[in-house]
């Protein structure tokens, strides 16, 4: 056990007697301990030390260097596995001073432990910088090794000695695979030169090295041989690799990603030629996955496309390829000998898997899919071709009703063309104030009077007429447009708003949010700029939103409705009952409306049920009730019967012009 001085043992020192003798200095270094163990009298002379009980009562691991303890224990082991012997040049620092020395380092058993036996056979009297270029040898990370022409190593600094295997390996053996060891002795046959980055065999396992190499002669020998110098960039190669991966794979899902297949199915798709095979090109989409995004958040669309991922590459048999485009959208390669057949068999198979309900956080979740089919066929002549074939065959499963498969074919590129055509009409007409609100009122179930109205969309287009919203919402969700479109409205509505109130008219107006307005961080700022602009109160304004929003549950949904609250516009829930949230927590949220979906109002009187349930919950809550879609008396009876409070439909009017709406309003005024 160590103290302030290591105390020998009378046997020790009378193993010791014979080293007493010699007349250049000789210690022992215990590596565990970082002390001297003993020393003879010359040896006391090197470091200073006024006795061997001071020498061995120094501490040496208080300013040993990490390198240097590595090599020590380097030493150690060396000693335990080869019984090796070293000479090499060593700077020690008795008390302090640098003294340089050859010494001489073997192994000594001693008390069960290995220790090293130092024996400095003189001190060098060499020039400062040859001096410092052997401490930089001896300490230097770079591995340095002497080979012999033939092979076997002649000199190995530390850092070498510390990674080989076998001492007496030779420098072909260094090498992993063959093929790089013979590509270095090719440069160094053309050129007395070489490198390369190579995986090579080390004690830590294979490792990958910046190896160079280049022919010279043994300062003792004469001989031909072979200076080695190497780094370890295993790191730097993993990086690397690391890098590569994530540039060709989508981190969310681990599949490969847009990148990988615009690099690796070219090569696939060549092959596959080459050899008379037929490929087919899947371009599978999620349904309305952006609903879920919107109303769930985008963590819980993200779980959601992992689930679907596993689902897809459990179907797929060995050679099929599948990668995420990007966003909800899939990709799947495949080959057979009767492709046709073969792709939509598979498709089928996905849109029944991907079906399958899902239990997420609780939540109840069904998907269905549209999927697009390309085939080598088509007239696609490389994998970008492939793809668009494949993305409009998929728009077209999507505009038949979704839920489907369509096979690519020609008349397709007109559809397309006639749909980026579209977009660029709605954009001009955005900017050129083309779209207008129109007005379906709403009227007092019992007193008949109008008193507000739902705002919807109208395209008034310069050569095609009145469009409605079926033949340009669906485009403007596609493109991201419905946002300025519903700001337009917005902004129309509030204008209208103030002239009305000026003019002494109480009126109250719905409009629609979309669920990509509504998640807009920058809804309620551009919302308080439409009320400054126009002179509008907010309570003015009942904003609509889909039932679906409600579905996450989350506190953004919450915070965001309380903030358009606070602001003092009303809030109804749009087409309530057709949606999948939970009434639990409709007490949760800040509402004042629910609008009762048109398909519950046709029923009516006949079928009850759910109108009744609705009705009910309302009264409970304490929210007010508008029907949507009334049509006849016997439905607007009902309606009263069971407290309802507002209605809009036929019975009353359709959608109508701002000018029309404000002959309603006066002819009301008249009547009445």
């Amino acid at each position: 056990m160590l103290h302030d001085a290591i105390q020998i043992a009378p046997d020790t020192m009378a193993r010791f007697a014979l080293l007493e003798q010699l007349r250049h200095p000789i210690w022992v270094f215990d590596i565990d301990n970082k002390r001297v163990f003993w020393a003879n009298t010359q040896a006391l002379q090197v470091w200073d030390a006024s006795s061997l009980e001071e020498l061995s009562s120094r501490d040496m691991g208080l300013d040993m260097s990490d390198a240097v303890s590595r090599r020590l224990h380097q030493y150690q082991n060396d000693f335990e596995r080869f019984g090796m012997t070293f000479s090499e040049a060593w700077t020690l620092y008795p008390n302090g001073k640098p003294r340089s020395l050859q010494v001489v380092f073997s192994g000594l058993r001693h008390q069960g432990r290995m220790m090293m036996l130092c024996e400095a056979l003189g001190e060098l009297q060499a020039d400062p910088d040859t001096l410092r270029s052997a401490e930089a040898l001896l300490h230097s990370s770079v591995q340095i090794t002497l080979y012999q022409a033939d092979g076997p190593a002649l000199y190995r600094n530390p850092a070498a000695r510390e990674n080989v295997i076998d001492p007496a390996e030779c420098w072909q053996g260094h090498f992993l695979l063959p093929a790089d060891a013979d590509q270095l002795q090719q440069q160094l046959l053309q050129s007395g030169k070489g490198r390369l980055v190579a995986q090579v065999l080390t004690r830590r396992g294979p490792r990958w090295h910046e190896v160079s190499a280049r022919q010279c002669r043994d300062a003792v020998s004469g001989q031909d041989a072979l200076l080695f110098s190497e780094m370890d960039v295993s790191e730097l190669k993993d990086a690397e690799a690391r890098a590569q991966y994530l540039a060709t794979h989508d981190t969310l899902t681990g599949l490969p990603n847009r990148n990988f297949v615009q690099q690796s199915y070219p090569a696939l798709l060549k092959q596959v030629q080459q050899q008379g095979g037929q490929i087919a090109l899947l371009c599978i989409d999620l349904d309305r996955f952006k609903n879920i995004n919107d109303s769930l958040g985008h963590a819980f669309g993200d779980m959601l496309l992992v689930q679907m991922s596993e689902r897809l590459k459990l179907l797929l048999k060995p050679g099929q390829q599948v990668a995420r485009q990007g966003g909800d959208e899939f990709l799947v390669l495949i080959s057979a000998p009767q492709v046709r057949l073969a792709a939509e068999k598979l498709a089928h198979a996905i849109i029944d898997s991907l079906a399958q309900p899902l239990w997420l956080r609780g939540q109840q979740v069904q998907l269905t899919a549209s999927i697009g089919i390309s085939l080598c066929q088509d007239g696609a002549v490389d994998i970008q071709s492939h793809m668009r074939h494949a993305d409009l065959a998929m728009y077209s499963a999507k505009d038949a009703g979704r839920n489907g498969v369509s096979f690519y074919d020609e008349t397709m590129d007109a559809r397309a063309q006639a749909r980026l055509a579209l977009e660029y009409e709605i954009r001009r007409g955005l900017e050129n104030g083309e779209f207008e609100a129109f007005y379906q009122p709403r009227v007092d179930c019992i007193s008949g009077k109008i008193i507000g109205a739902e705002a919807l969309a109208r395209w008034r287009h310069p050569e095609r007429g009145l469009l409605f919203p079926d033949s340009f919402i669906p485009a403007c969700e596609e493109s991201g447009l419905v946002r300025e479109l519903d700001r337009q409205i917005l902004r129309q509505v509030a204008d209208h708003l103030a002239r009305w109130d000026a003019q002494s008219r109480a009126l109250q107006i719905s409009v629609n949010l979309s669920a990509s307005q509504f998640t807009d961080p920058q809804l309620t700022r551009e919302l308080q700029d439409i009320l400054q602009q126009s002179g509008c109160r907010a309570a003015s304004i009942e904003l609509e939103i889909t039932e679906s929003l409600l579905l996450a549950h989350d506190q953004s949904t919450l915070d965001t409705l309380n903030s358009l609250r606070k602001m003092g516009f009303a809030i109804a829930i749009d087409d309530f009952g057709t949606g999948y949230s939970s009434l639990a927590y409709l007490q949760n949220y800040p509402l004042n409306t629910l609008k009762i979906d048109r398909s519950f109002i046709s029923g009516l009187p006949q079928r009850s049920a759910i109108p009744e349930l609705i009705t009910s919950l309302c009264r409970i809550l304490k929210l007010d009730m508008v029907a949507e879609g009334v049509e006849t008396h016997a439905q607007l009876e009902w309606l009263r019967q069971q407290g309802c409070q507002q209605y809009q439909g036929y019975l009353c009017s359709r959608p109508v012009s701002l000018a029309h709406f404000e002959a309603l309003l006066r002819d009301g005024e008249t009547s009445s």
